[in-house]
Parts: structure tokens; C-alpha cells; sequence
């Protein structure tokens, strides 16, 4: 998509402003009005086609664990604590229950095609028929896909206690832990969680629509209700609590320009459909401040023509309104 310079828009700014440069605190607070301008106009669309996503697969969070703190001898509830991902059913050849979930921490350690390393595991140990959480632990994923939880490579934290074994980690009700590695009282809860941060993609600003499979290719991708909260999205009656990928459609999160010098050489990226806006808004926002209140209010007016032609494009991209349509468990409706 096009764009345009930092310095143009700083310098178009500053014309309108009457000057050729402007001293250093006016360039600071230009500066400042410009950050707010682009953040209005990046609020005036869920659609911006610059900052949209479609139907990116994410991972789920299957489980999260809290309250834990540290070890007589060492600290590892930060390893311990956290949110899981399942990962799949383990094969059963490294001792773990055949068909049982193997889940690890994402934060913790690395994720490749052939596995995870050094992270925080969760298992059921096929010799004692118990759910084990296990610090510094690997788990291999084979050439046909099937995963292998690799026991004891690391050092075992918590290890369920109930007489009666669970089917689920979130189910245990007694922990006995490691007391030099963690101290506390374990909280294991159920998730279906995306977050809005993972590894290696954008950040997420405003989910849109989640679906089950990669959605827009066909009309047959199942579409799932959801409520978002401080931690993500959460996705309701979820299909099979096994699965471990949703798709998102979403809005990516906004990132303000962050010049802070040198205004008038920056070479930072400016999106293209905004520089106008910005430019006479931020000029406004000027007029304002010096109490040219009458002429801020004209110039304002200029600066909205230039946006809403924009916006206007883009409600004719958009006609069929598929991509923008917001669902959650409160609504199904389109917004502009």
C-alpha cells in the first residue's frame, strides 16, 4: 500500500502553520497533535484494508495456571504459571498415556516444526496413571505428526495427588509440588483463550470474527460466537475442546509514530489515506492552541472532507460488508 514520508507531512503541517520551521517546543507539541490525529483517523474504520488481518490462525490457550510463587531453593513458578497450549495427544512411546493431552507454556522455551524445547510441560505419566507439570521439559513432534512427551528431561514441579485421577489437569484437585522449585496453592482453569500477543505476529487490536476453519475461501467455515476481556478473546461453545487453532479477523493493534527529533528529515512511513487528514487536523489542533478558535473549527472541516473521501472508498471496497460484520455473543450486526 502507498505511502508518504514523516517529513512531508511534518513540513506540509508546518506551511499551513505559516512557517518554514517552527522552534523546537512547537515542533514537539506538532509532533504531539499529529500522533493524535493519526490515532483518531485509524479509529474511524474496523476495516482500514492496511490494518485488517483475515482468518489468521491463532493459537488457543487451553489452560492457565496461577498461584504459585517460588521454591525454597530456586524460583520457578514464573515457568509454572502462565497459560498452555495444547499441543496434541501423546503417542505414548516416551511413557506418557497413550491419547492423553500434552500441553506447554508458549512464553517458556522454543517451538519448532520438530517440537518444543526447554519449556513447561504437561503430561499424564502412563506408570502412575497422574498429571505431571514439568519445568525445563521437551516434547517431539514426528514426521507424521504425531507428538511425544519426552519425560523427565527436565525437573518435575507438580505432580497431582488425588486419589481418584482426573481426565483433565483443571480437574485435579491436590498438588503436591516440588517445595524447592515452587510454593503455593496451584489454580489450573480451563481456557479457550486467544490472546492478543503471540510469537512472531501482530499484535492484536480488535477482534472482528473468529472462525473454526480458514474463513472467505467458502461459505462452510464455522463461525464461533465470542466476548472479549482484559486477556483476549474467549471463545464460546467451542466444538471440540481439543482443538488448539482458531482463525481471527481482526484489527491490528495501533502503533503511534514515534519520532521524537528531527522532525523534518524523518523518513518513517506515513500511511498514504491518513496524510491529509493528519496535516490539516494537526494544523487545527495548532490554530486551537494559539485561540484561533473560529479558524480551527474551518480548518477542522477541511481536514474531515479528507477522511471521509477515504472512508468513502472504502465503503465501496467494502460493499458486501463481509469482512467488517462484528460478531459476539451480544450481537451480530454491520458496522461502519
Amino acid at each position: 500500500m502507498q505511502t508518504r514520508e514523516y517529513k512531508d507531512l511534518f513540513a506540509l503541517s508546518t506551511h499551513l502553520i505559516g512557517a518554514v520551521e517552527l522552534v523546537e517546543n512547537e515542533q514537539d507539541q506538532l509532533a504531539s497533535f499529529i500522533n493524535r490525529r493519526y490515532f483518531e483517523a485509524f479509529r474511524k474504520s474496523p476495516v482500514w484494508p492496511r490494518y485488517l488481518v483475515s482468518s489468521e490462525a491463532r493459537d488457543i490457550i487451553s489452560l492457565t495456571i496461577s498461584g504459585l510463587g517460588a521454591g525454597s531453593s530456586s524460583d520457578k513458578s514464573g515457568n509454572v504459571n502462565g497459560n498452555y497450549i495444547l499441543l496434541g495427544q501423546d503417542d505414548g512411546a516416551g511413557g506418557a498415556v497413550v491419547g492423553t493431552n500434552v500441553y506447554y507454556n508458549p512464553a517458556v522455551g522454543t517451538k519448532t516444526s520438530s517440537g518444543v524445547t526447554s519449556s513447561t510441560v504437561i503430561y499424564k505419566r502412563a506408570s502412575t496413571n497422574r498429571w505431571e507439570i514439568e519445568d525445563n521439559s521437551n516434547i517431539e513432534i514426528k514426521a507424521n505428526g504425531s507428538i511425544e512427551a519426552k519425560l523427565d528431561t527436565g525437573s518435575v514441579a507438580l505432580v497431582e495427588a488425588d486419589t481418584q485421577k482426573k481426565g483433565s489437569p483443571s480437574e485435579v484437585v491436590t498438588w503436591t509440588l516440588t517445595a524447592t522449585l515452587v510454593s503455593g496453592t496451584p489454580l489450573v482453569v480451563d481456557n479457550q483463550l486467544i490472546p492478543y500477543a503471540q510469537p512472531g505476529k501482530s499484535g492484536i487490536g480488535d477482534f472482528q470474527r473468529i472462525h473454526r476453519q480458514k474463513a472467505f475461501l467458502n461459505n462452510s467455515a464455522l463461525e464461533y460466537d465470542f466476548f472479549v476481556d482484559f486477556n483476549g478473546d474467549r471463545i464460546l461453545n467451542i466444538v471440540n475442546s481439543n482443538e488448539n487453532v482458531a482463525y481471527a479477523t481482526y484489527k491490528k493493534q495501533f502503533t503511534p509514530f514515534t519520532v521524537n527529533s528531527d522532525y523534518y528529515n524523518s523518513t518513517v512511513e506515513v500511511p498514504s489515506e491518513f496524510f491529509n487528514y493528519i496535516a490539516h487536523a494537526a494544523y487545527a489542533d495548532f490554530l486551537t492552541l494559539q485561540g484561533r478558535v473560529e479558524l480551527a473549527q474551518s480548518e477542522s472541516v477541511v481536514a474531515e472532507k479528507y477522511l471521509d473521501l477515504e472512508l468513502e472508498k472504502l465503503s465501496n471496497i467494502n460493499s458486501t460488508n463481509t469482512l467488517s460484520r462484528i460478531s459476539t455473543h451480544l450481537s451480530r450486526q454491520s458496522r461502519k
